[in-house]
């Protein structure tokens, strides 16, 4: 089956949680080609198996070489599958009878991917949004399984009370928006970076000379949500020249720096990289 038929029947699936971005009615699948809304407007479906929601394109600094490393660092190397595993056992247990988990903010759809490989529940479907169209081509092409969404975090295409899990991971948050469409019983996962997250590489940048501090966002979700649990899972993983190189490339913390810089890293490179992350389970 080619990958826009397969989409195409995912959607269908779960068409009752879509509303068109433009007037915010219903969505049906036409065809296999297309969502269609009940006053007409029409989101092709690529045949990559995607859907692109956007009314204009939005230039942002994710681009493919980004999601390449981003592919390479978690699906092939892995570095965050500890984190991937906890994230999957407490979606497993909030959605015994099955459910709708999103991905806001997915980017190439590596991290939903690894999820849901440690899921063996049909009943559970995973959608992934993102601004970055890059990303969520690369996402429709390597994980079919899924539905993937060119979208604006501030507009998602869904219904009000339609997801049952939202999953925010290392990505910014519309709370507003989550609020809206999170089901009443519905849960939100949020990872973010700990103190010592890539603390091998804050050392090397000048303007980084203290430990990373999550207090504002943390502080920002409680005004905003009610905080159930929080969890810290810290490891370290050994890498080689190659992996740093993907880990400087896919993080932000690189993305104004020279390219002097990059070489001074990776020339006085540390064998260990840390991975230190807090999931917290808020509802609304």
């Amino acid at each position: 089956m080619k990958k826009r038929e397969l989409a195409a029947l995912n959607f269908q699936e779960h068409e009752g949680a879509l509303q068109c971005t433009i007037c915010h009615s219903e969505m049906t699948v036409m065809d296999s080609k297309s969502l269609v809304c009940e006053k007409g407007h029409s989101f092709d479906l690529a045949k990559q198996g995607y859907v692109n929601m956007l009314q204009k394109q939005v230039s942002t600094m994710y681009d493919h070489t980004l999601f390449d490393a981003r592919k390479r660092i978690i699906y092939d190397y892995k570095f965050y599958d500890k984190v991937h595993q906890k994230i999957s056992k407490i979606i497993d247990e909030a959605l015994q009878e099955g459910g709708l988990v999103f991905d806001a903010g997915s980017g190439e759809g590596t991290h939903l991917n690894a999820i849901f490989n440690h899921l063996d529940k049909d009943s559970i479907h995973g959608i992934g949004l993102d601004i970055s169209k890059d990303g969520i081509v690369m996402a429709a092409k390597n994980y079919s399984d899924l539905n993937w969404l060119v979208g604006d975090l501030t507009q998602t295409p869904f219904k009000e009370h339609s997801q049952d899990i939202i999953l925010s991971f290392l990505s910014p948050a519309n709370y507003s928006e989550f609020k809206r469409i999170m089901k009443p019983n519905g849960l939100l996962i949020k990872i973010i970076p700990g103190s010592h997250y890539l603390k091998e590489i804050r050392e090397h940048l000048s303007d980084e000379d203290k430990e990373y501090e999550n207090t504002d966002t943390v502080n920002l979700m409680r005004n905003k949500v009610d905080v159930i649990s929080e969890e810290r899972v810290t490891y370290e993983r050994e890498v080689d020249e190659e992996v740093l190189r993907d880990i400087l490339t896919m993080t932000p913390l690189t993305w104004h720096i020279s390219e002097s810089q990059i070489e001074s890293i990776l020339k006085n490179h540390h064998e260990i990289i840390t991975v230190d992350l807090h999931i917290i389970l808020a509802k609304f």
